[in-house]
Parts: C-alpha cells; sequence; structure tokens
C-alpha cells in the first residue's frame, strides 16, 4: 500500500514555525514528510531539515517525497529520544521542532497494521514494527485489572472493567488475534453511543500502551524546548485530550509565572522562563480543512517560542 496521509493543519504550523532560511528544523514524526516538504521548500542550501520517524515505511515515504532535496538527514527513531539523536548527530540546538502525534492515515488504513476496529488482520498497533511489544501482547497477556486500568486510563473508556473482563473470559477460550475479534467482543459488551463505534475507545487505549505514547510526553515537550535557540519555535499537534493535557501542562511550566506586582518594570521573584505559549488556544481546522480531510476534526496545534528572558 502507497503511504498516503494528509498532512493537518499545514499552513497554520509553517507559519507557527516562523521559519529562518538558513535553519536547522527537526521533524520528529515525520511520516510521509507532508509538513516537512513544506518546511524544506522555505530553506535555503544551508537550511537543514532532520526527520525522525520510528515507522521505517514511514521514512522511505519520505525519502521519495523529498528526492528533490538534498539538504536533510532521516534517522528511524523515536521522538521521545530527540535529546540523544541530536547529541549523536553532532546537532546542540535547532531553530524549529515539530511533533505531529498520534496515529498517521497510512497506519490506520494499512489493515496489515492492526490499528483500525474496521477490518478483519492480525493485532500488532506497533509504530516501530522492530519492537517486541504488540496489540497482541496486551490484550492476550495483560491482567485484567492492568488492562481495564489502561482502557480506562488511555481509551477515558467508563465501561472498562467490563471490556476487560469479558477479555478476559473470551481469551480463555481462545487466543484473540485478529481486530475483528476484538472489534465484535467490545461490540456485543457495550452500547453504541454518539461517539461511533463501541470499539473506538479500547483500540485507542491499547495502541497508546503499545507505543508508550503518553507516559514521556511530557518530558519529550521539555527536551525540545531546551533543544530550541533563542526565538526558536516548537509546534506540537495533538489528536486527543490525553495528548493535548501533556502538552499544555508541559508548556505551562516552561512558561513559568512571575509572581510580582504587575506595576514593576521587570522581574524581581525570581520566576524563571524558558519561552513563551504562543496561542492560549489551540489552533483547529477550519471548515474548509475539514471537508478535504476529515480526519483533522480531533486536531489541536499548540505553539511554543524559547526566550531565555521576560
Amino acid at each position: 500500500m502507497e503511504f498516503k496521509h494528509i498532512p493537518v493543519l499545514l499552513n497554520e504550523t509553517i507559519d507557527g514555525l516562523n521559519i529562518k532560511e538558513d535553519g536547522i528544523y527537526v521533524d520528529g514524526t515525520i511520516g510521509g514528510a507532508g509538513h516537512s516538504k513544506k518546511i524544506i521548500e522555505k530553506l535555503s542550501t544551508k537550511g537543514i531539515l532532520i526527520g525522525i520517524d520510528r515507522d521505517e515505511e514511514a521514512l522511505k515515504a519520505a525519502k521519495q517525497n523529498l528526492k528533490d532535496y538534498n539538504n536533510y538527514k532521516l534517522i528511524h527513531g523515536n521522538h521521545d529520544n530527540i535529546k540523544n539523536i541530536l547529541e549523536d548527530i553532532g546537532i546542540e540546538k535547532v531553530d524549529g521542532i515539530l511533533l505531529d502525534l498520534g496515529v498517521s492515515s497510512y497506519q490506520l488504513d494499512e489493515r496489515s497494521r492492526g490499528f483500525s476496529y474496521i477490518g478483519d488482520d492480525r493485532l500488532d498497533m506497533r509504530m516501530d514494527k522492530s519492537q517486541k511489544l504488540s496489540a497482541y501482547d496486551v490484550i492476550n497477556k495483560y491482567k485484567e485489572n492492568e488492562l481495564a486500568n489502561i482502557i480506562y486510563k488511555y481509551g477515558e473508556e467508563r465501561f472498562s472493567k467490563k471490556i476487560a473482563k469479558n477479555i478476559c473470559i473470551e481469551r480463555e477460550k481462545k487466543p484473540i488475534e485478529t481486530t475483528k475479534q476484538l472489534a465484535d467482543l467490545i461490540e456485543k459488551t457495550i452500547p453504541y453511543s454518539k461517539d461511533g463505534h463501541p470499539a473506538k475507545r479500547t483500540f485507542q487505549a491499547i495502541r497508546i500502551e503499545v507505543n508508550n505514547e503518553i507516559e514521556p510526553l511530557y518530558n519529550t515537550v521539555l527536551d525540545c524546548i531546551n533543544l530550541l535557540k533563542e526565538g526558536g519555535r516548537l509546534c506540537i499537534i495533538t489528536f486527543h485530550s490525553l495528548e493535548d493535557r501533556a502538552v499544555k501542562e508541559a508548556y505551562i511550566d516552561a512558561q513559568g509565572k512571575c509572581t510580582c506586582p504587575k506595576d514593576l518594570p521587570y522581574c524581581v521573584c525570581g520566576s524563571k522562563t524558558l519561552g513563551k505559549i504562543i496561542n492560549r488556544k489551540p489552533i483547529e481546522a477550519t471548515e474548509e480543512e475539514l471537508k478535504i480531510n476529515p480526519r483533522a476534526k480531533s486536531a489541536k496545534l499548540r505553539i511554543f517560542e524559547r526566550r531565555e528572558k521576560r
């Protein structure tokens, strides 16, 4: 299957990065390079683009999409390790970083990846195929209370205990091996709601657990901010409330809070800041974009600018 992914909030993200033509930019979730291609188009031959992705299929697609350029470097890795990745290639500071979180359209649509509750494919959900833990392992090997906690925490599913119980009952008869088996089981366990298919939240939770998408995110955001040059920008696109909450919290903590009276000309309270939040409210997709790409509906863009002085 051809790697296709429509970049969400494309123009808003490019504007948010405030690109300098000779700058160094990192796309920590390059995917098929939809955003990165727009970034590199704005760079001079002195500018550099570094693309990171844990999905090797994505890196192949990115290489093809950027075939007309030579001022880029692609790295198979996890954006959570961005500090070490840049250190290994001799880069200390950069002018901008983009993280487009979540699962790509390709990963959802490529049935063999097992991300979607639509279809009948092996439970997998690994963004990085080289890792050992898969959705099959989570569903068939985790204890009932562990499953219930994951489904509640990462899927915000109020029927988590009931779903976990029925998963454990079913797997005693035979292993749950496919997306259809799991989706059908959940569909029989809980009712439909206005949110869509009953399996939607559980599949999200299992995917997050498999790929460890939430736990490191707060620290990853702070690492990214610390890697920025003065005036550099960090743009992060999230797709569900758990991601957005972690990003928002990290931004607020990085900005710091001055407790000085407003009439003082400068700060004397000793509050430290790494920069400022550019947009208090997240930027969301326009109606025009949603007509082209309905999957952008839940996307939220938050921008942070590195400023060591108030």
